[in-house]
Order: C-alpha cells, then sequence, then structure tokens
C-alpha cells in the first residue's frame, strides 16, 4: 500500500469512526435529588421532641406537614399511647404518605443492649414490640439505644447484640436497628458507635450522629468526613448554645440551628461528602421552645435548619 492510499484509508477510517460515535447514546450524569424546593439535598425530618407538648401524635403529625417538612421522626411513647387511644398505626402511615411525608426512624429500642445475655433475652419483648410499631407506622429505620451497656462495657458483646437486633429488625419486622451514642450513657462518641458497627459485622449496620452530642461527648467532628455515608441511617441536627461549658450542657440546652456555637455549615459540607442523602432531622429538648407556639417552632426550625444549608453551599 503506497502512502497516498494509507493516508486516504485512515481518513475514510476516522470519518467511519467519528460517525459511528455521534450515533452512540451519551451518558448523561444522575441529576442529584433535592428537597425543600431545591434547596437541601436532604429531606427535612422533624423529630416529634421538638414538638413534645403538642397533644397526640395525629397532633405532631399536623404540624409537620402544615410547617413544610418531608418527614417526621417520632418517638416510641407517641406510638404506644396512639395505639393505647385506640389509633391504628398503618393507617396513620398511610395518612402521612398521603401527604407527601414519610417516616424514616423511631426512637427508640431503649434497653435493647443491656451488660449480659441473660438480661439481653429479658429485653426482647419489648424491644420486638416497639420493633413493631415502628415498622408498622412505615419506618425504615429504629434506634437502637445503649442505654444500658454498661460503664466497662464489652465491646464484642454489644457488637454481637447489635449484630442479632439487626437480624431480628430486618427479617422479622422489615425495619433497620441503627446505634445512637449520648454522652449520657456509656457508648458516648461517633467513634465507639462506629467501632460497634463495623465488629458487628453485617451489611446493614449504621450510626446515628447527633451534632449535639458529637460535640458535648468531646468526640468532635473531624473523623466524619473519613466515613461512608451509607453507614449513617440519618443525621440529628441542632445547635450548642453560646456562654456556657461543655461540662454543663444537657439536652434541653440544644438552640435552634444557626444560633449557636457549632460550626454547621462545615460538618454539612462534610457530610456531604461522605455521600450521604438520608435525613437530616431537627431535634430540640429546650423546654423554653416547649412554651411558645409549637407550629411557630416547627417553622422557625426548619427555617433555620435551611438557612445553614444555604450558608455550607452545598
Amino acid at each position: 500500500m503506497n502512502r497516498r492510499s494509507f493516508i486516504a484509508g485512515a481518513a475514510t477510517a476516522s470519518v467511519a469512526t467519528i460517525s459511528l460515535a455521534n450515533t452512540l447514546p451519551l451518558e448523561i450524569p444522575k441529576k442529584e435529588k433535592r428537597y425543600q424546593n431545591g434547596q437541601s439535598p436532604w429531606p427535612i425530618c422533624l423529630d416529634t421532641a421538638t414538638i413534645r407538648p403538642a397533644k397526640g401524635l395525629e397532633k405532631k403529625v399536623e404540624i409537620a406537614i402544615a410547617a413544610g417538612y418531608d418527614a417526621i421522626e417520632p418517638w416510641d411513647s407517641d406510638l404506644a399511647e396512639y395505639e393505647k387511644s385506640g389509633g391504628d398505626l398503618k393507617k396513620l402511615g398511610a395518612k402521612i404518605k398521603e401527604a407527601g411525608l414519610f417516616v424514616p426512624s423511631m426512637i427508640g429500642l431503649w434497653g435493647c443492649i443491656p451488660q449480659n445475655e441473660e438480661e439481653f433475652q429479658k429485653s426482647l419483648p419489648a424491644t420486638k414490640n416497639r420493633m413493631r410499631m415502628a415498622s408498622e407506622i412505615g419506618c425504615t429505620y429504629v434506634q437502637a439505644i445503649p442505654n444500658q451497656v454498661g460503664e466497662n462495657y464489652d465491646v464484642a458483646f454489644v457488637a454481637s447484640c447489635y449484630r442479632r437486633l439487626l437480624e431480628i429488625g430486618i427479617t422479622e419486622y422489615n425495619v433497620i436497628p441503627a446505634l445512637v451514642f449520648v454522652k449520657m450513657f456509656p457508648l458516648k462518641t461517633m467513634g465507639q458507635a462506629t467501632a460497634v458497627a463495623l465488629d458487628a459485622n453485617h451489611p446493614k449496620a449504621k450510626i446515628i450522629p447527633d451534632v449535639y452530642h458529637m460535640y458535648i461527648s468531646e468526640g468532635g467532628f473531624e473523623g466524619l468526613r473519613l466515613l461512608n455515608g451509607d453507614i449513617f441511617a440519618i443525621f440529628q441536627f441542632n445547635d450548642a448554645p453560646k456562654g456556657m461549658e461543655i461540662a454543663d450542657m444537657e439536652d434541653k440546652h440544644r438552640v435552634f440551628p444557626g444560633d449557636g456555637i457549632l460550626p454547621l455549615p462545615q460538618i454539612l459540607k462534610d457530610l456531604k461528602t461522605t455521600g450521604f442523602n438520608g435525613c437530616i432531622s431537627l431535634e430540640l429538648y429546650n423546654p423554653e421552645y416547649h412554651s411558645m407556639d409549637l407550629l411557630e417552632v416547627a417553622k422557625t426550625g426548619l427555617q433555620k435548619t435551611l438557612k445553614v444549608i444555604k450558608e455550607a453551599g452545598v
């Protein structure tokens, strides 16, 4: 083949390649789902503790709907009281869904991880009943609360209990127990909760961070960006007050996001990098807010949460 023929053949092949490439479908990047009219990459949830004095679960649901939340996170006491008064959790779950909200999580499985095997077995009936309620209202997750693990808890035993809770929750009730950490309990920090979740050796193991307890437990926020967002079930949101020592801070001192001292915009930037796409849940216990109009409290909490999200630029 002479040089001229080679060049002509190469040119023809190039045109054919370009033409073929132009006919192939382009891979279009998947558009990120956003919430709150595009203001948030995460659905915003109202933890019912924020409006605790509201009379009854249906009233709390009404407030969440009226305030404009994407989801509601009830407590087991809310559900138990609702059933006791003759309510049907499945029907309420359907109503919540019809209103455009969902129920990501329920608080919680109290005493589900005690100090020894005998106590663990004794705790199972109450734990299973709470799982049942969470399942009937439509929860994806239910919070596993390590309030009775003991001060010098055995990580291997706690992980074993948590793994069994996962198996029970998933296979029997279609809910996923997610481990919380609280400064006031023996299992205090995100690092400790993560260790238990990893040692449970289960593909659905999850933890639930709370920015307030990340701060007052002194576990800090820098570890957040080191984790994959798949490990988080939901993300509890609030702020820590100004002018107080950490040692004096209790749950009742939580304030609206942006009204305190926590570096919330940076925390949300780091959370976004983990790939987390679950709920941001507003959780406040402040008695000052409980004495106010509860719909206004819910609206204010949502507005302030969205303001922090905007400041984070996510």
